[in-house]
């Protein structure tokens, strides 16, 4: 088992680090600064932008009760109101929406 290279101790790969970047151009020193610097900074963003996230609300759900023995008749009854509320609902977003619409063309855009 001789072909494995002996473990280096730290001030081995420090030397050998100082050797090999001193040898190095000026252009190749600033375009590692410049990759660790964005790096670091798409790193940072990404911490930064986890922890500013509100926190999720709790959501209520709200859920009609009715007794057992209700009869159809009271069903239909029932879902006719949800439509005709409904209805009146769209209705009055379809205004809304129009009334911003005809602001936007005053507007021209």
């Amino acid at each position: 088992m001789g072909f494995f290279l002996r473990p280096a101790g730290p001030r081995t790969l420090w030397k050998d680090l100082r050797d090999f970047w001193r040898t190095r151009p000026r252009g190749q020193w600033i375009a590692a600064a410049l990759a660790v610097t964005m790096t670091s900074m798409i790193v940072l963003a990404f911490f930064f932008d986890s922890a500013m996230s509100p926190k999720p609300r709790e959501t209520i759900t709200f859920v009609d009760s009715w007794p057992a023995d209700r009869s159809d008749e009271q069903i239909r009854a029932k879902q006719k109101a949800d439509l005709a509320r409904r209805e009146a609902a769209e209705a009055a977003n379809r205004r809304r929406l129009q009334e911003i619409d005809q602001s936007l063309n005053r507007l021209g855009i």
